[in-house]
């Protein structure tokens, strides 16, 4: 099992840039474990796209319907209390949103007590940093 980040599940989602690299890792490992506010992160973008003339709405519908599809399947981290304790001094480390500290934080309420135990999943460079800074191995655009 590895941990995802919302920049991640999102390639597999919406066709971009890193879309090959996710189904890649996915194929290697299809255990995904995830925030719970992930699906709402997904939604997010997709509705950002959809205001901004980037998405038909039939797409912006199928869209929709393979984030509640993918989320059926995901491991989430529902525990708010652990996350939002972890996350709170990221915050501090770390140039982070508070969307990003908190998918960090979750992980590593997942891996505790051993960062190195659990892979991190990202294509946010600056998470990605975060994560591996904390201990996490990484999964990420190649250097």
């Amino acid at each position: 099992m590895r941990y995802w980040d919302a920049s991640a599940l999102l390639a597999l989602v919406v066709e971009e840039q890193g879309t090959a690299l996710a189904r890649g890792w996915l194929e290697e490992d299809g255990e995904v474990c995830t925030w719970a506010w992930t699906q709402v992160e997904l939604s997010s973008a997709i509705e950002r796209r959809a205001r901004e003339g980037r998405l038909p709405t039939a797409m912006r519908q199928r869209l929709l319907r393979e984030v509640a599809l993918l989320g059926s399947h995901l491991v989430e981290v529902t525990d708010l209390l652990a996350v939002r304790s972890r996350a709170l001094p990221l915050l501090a480390r770390y140039p982070l949103r508070a969307a990003d500290a908190a998918q960090l934080a979750a992980a590593l309420v997942v891996a505790d007590p051993d960062p190195t135990s659990l892979t991190f999943v990202c294509l946010d460079r600056r998470l990605t940093d975060a994560a591996s800074r904390e201990g996490m191995p990484v999964l990420g655009w190649p250097s």
